[in-house]
């Protein structure tokens, strides 16, 4: 197993140990110790200079494609990447992704600038290198955070972490008096390149933020912060306050327009349903009426049955007139009586009671 020399560098500013020269010196193999990946995600990836990698084992010039066949199989890849990752989203996060699984089987090393680094070459942020710092420890994708990272990668800085590749988009960065701050990496094949997320940046979530300035200046007015606070003028605030005002009377008018008309609507679903009930009282008194009305089914139907019942409980009555039976020669006529009682009056003077005597022997003689 080849030794690191960490004090040759090769032509390329990459120490020999990196580069595609062999070592000039063997020794005996030493037991690979580096960080494994996290397997868990209960707690934050750590720091650098908490967990250093204090590996004594030279690590061998990797190609990208021994990488990739996941070679070697005692030691994982040592992938960096660095940025400063203010307002983190999910284009950092996509790009984290893309490094992570660059290889089967990779450590993922974060670089972060820190405030001082980055005022001085980019500008200013609005997250501070501690909140910066933080938002990375908490990405699934990582696995030890490096703070106060160089702007410049040096020899120095990749053998301290024994990094094998470095993950980047692919657009040039020039800064700090280079047209390519990873130009020196690409030369020495340790460059990884990655995609970036259209759409989402730090530069357009700020822009968000400039557009619609007023807006989020009442908003916050309204939750109480305090116009020192927002830098806000003492006449930009009383304007914000008095649009706040409006915009409180406007939300109130809306919420009684939109009252008054649940108020019709019910008002108007109430009517329909009370002219539904009319009409439906008009056919059940019609019903009503044509059963039980004085000419209705029900009368009808009584007095069938009630008729029916006097027929069934009273005895059929005897004809009125029977058939005369001939008469015997032998025997004599029997006398007829009549049974129904004759209701007499006394005569109010002698003439008529000699009249009505008169008459009743009239009567006989016509019998006789």
């Amino acid at each position: 197993m080849p030794v690191v020399t960490t004090d040759a560098e090769s032509e390329t500013g990459i120490p020999k140990s990196l580069s595609n020269e062999p070592p000039s010196e063997t020794m005996e193999e030493i037991e690979h110790t580096c960080p494994q990946p996290r397997l868990t995600l209960t707690a934050p990836a750590p720091f650098a200079d908490e967990t250093n990698c204090q590996c004594q084992a030279p690590h061998e010039k990797l190609t990208i494609a021994q990488a990739r066949l996941g070679t070697p199989v005692d030691r994982p890849v040592r992938v960096y990447a660095d940025g400063i990752f203010d307002l983190f989203h999910s284009g950092h996060a996509r790009a984290l992704m893309q490094a992570k699984t660059l290889f089967p089987n990779s450590y993922l090393l974060v670089g972060v600038c820190s405030d001082d680094l980055t005022h001085k070459f980019k500008g200013f942020t609005v997250m501070n290198e501690a909140e910066r710092y933080e938002a990375l420890r908490h990405c699934r994708y990582v696995d030890e955070v490096i703070r106060n990272a160089p702007w410049t990668l040096t020899p120095e800085f990749l053998e301290k972490h024994k990094i094998d590749f470095v993950a980047h988009d692919d657009i040039p960065y020039s800064s700090a008096g280079s047209d390519d701050v990873y130009k020196h990496i690409k030369e020495a094949v340790m460059w990884v390149p990655t995609q970036r997320t259209e759409g989402i940046s730090t530069s357009d979530i700020i822009t968000r933020i400039v557009r619609d300035y007023d807006v989020y200046a009442r908003r916050n007015l309204q939750r109480g912060y305090t116009a020192k606070e927002l830098n806000v003028s003492f006449i930009n605030e009383k304007r914000y306050r008095f649009q706040n005002q409006v915009d409180k009377m406007k939300e109130k008018v809306k919420n009684v327009e939109e009252r008054s008309k649940e108020f019709v609507n019910r008002v108007e679903e109430k009517s329909h349903d009370l002219i539904q009930w009319e009409e439906k009282s008009r056919e059940f008194i019609g019903n009503f009426l044509e059963l039980f009305g004085p000419d209705g089914a029900w009368k009808q139907m009584f007095q069938e049955r009630s008729s029916r019942m006097l027929q069934a409980l009273s005895p059929k009555q005897s004809p009125v007139s029977s058939p005369t039976r001939s008469r015997s020669p032998s025997r004599s006529p029997s006398p007829t009586f009549s049974w129904l009682p004759l209701k007499t009056s006394p005569p109010s003077s002698p003439k008529a009671a000699s009249a009505s005597i008169s008459s009743m022997s009239e009567g006989d003689e016509d019998e006789k």
